[in-house]
């Protein structure tokens, strides 16, 4: 058979996107080995603060006829279960990101390997989205537990919160494989997670702070996920308006991603 014969018949590469199930498949066995680490961060945090704020500053919140008749607990239960995701969705796509590029290399590998850019982000992203689906269900099943949940339709809130870790994953993991050093995520965390977290409506209304800084509030995912699953939580949530939440937070999803494959592809491909 001649060498043109062969280039012929040699099969031709599986399209970009569809192996990325391989990929999943490293981040599932690595992380059999180190998910005690992530019981605090991603299981007993979130309940923490749902008992301390809660029930705790709560008993004084709801001396004064609680937020818009509703009990503190029940009001920032939908908070926290939203803000949690966001936080373990960065938390998983900062790190562990920076690590597989610059210290242990697993990306490296995976391009050694029949695995193009789609196959390694969508696999390392769908992990993600998994870590996220766990710690939101477990908190929800507490908050439950606990009375903060009164409505059924709160079971709802889990593909929202899911969808707000995404909304939250792919952008910054688009800006961790870029990264050289880890001292872009301090800043990260101090300057745009950490006040998402606490000025995005997760343990009080929007619209008590000052007129200029609530638009501001309105941009970020985090609100959109937050208001939401609250609406689910209480059972007050409209079809307009929760489609309107969904499409936003599903935005930040595609461009996210788009940014994340052109990102790897810049560092690690082209």
């Amino acid at each position: 058979m001649s060498a043109a014969t062969k280039l012929e018949t040699r099969p031709s590469p599986p399209a970009p996107g569809l192996m990325w199930d391989r990929s999943l498949a490293y981040w599932l066995t690595s992380y059999r080995r180190v998910w005690r680490g992530s019981l605090f961060s991603g299981f007993l945090s979130p309940v923490f603060f749902l008992v301390a704020m809660g029930f705790g500053l709560g008993a004084l919140v709801d001396a004064g006829d609680g937020i818009a008749g509703v009990g503190y607990v029940a009001f920032i239960a939908p908070g926290i279960l939203a803000a949690q995701a966001m936080q373990t969705a960065v938390i998983e796509s900062t790190y562990p990101v920076l690590g597989a590029v610059k210290w242990q290399r697993q990306y490296h590998a995976m391009l050694a390997a029949p695995l193009g850019p789609y196959d390694i982000v969508l696999g390392h992203l769908a992990f993600i989205l998994m870590r996220v689906a766990i710690t939101s269900t477990s908190f929800l099943l507490v908050a439950w537990a606990l009375g903060a949940i009164g409505s059924p339709w709160a079971v709802l809130a889990l593909p929202v919160a899911a969808l707000c870790g995404m909304a939250h994953a792919a952008p910054v993991y688009a800006f961790a494989v870029r990264q050289e050093i880890d001292g872009g995520f301090a800043m990260l965390f101090r300057f745009v997670i950490l006040p998402m977290f606490l000025f995005s409506g997760t343990f009080f209304p929007v619209d008590q702070l000052p007129s200029w800084l609530e638009p501001v509030a309105w941009v970020t995912p985090l609100w959109h996920a937050v208001d939401l699953c609250r609406s689910l939580a209480l059972g007050t949530a409209t079809p307009g308006a929760a489609s309107g939440h969904v499409a936003y937070l599903l935005l930040w999803v595609a461009v996210g991603l788009w940014l994340a494959v052109r990102s790897f592809r810049r560092r690690l491909v082209v």
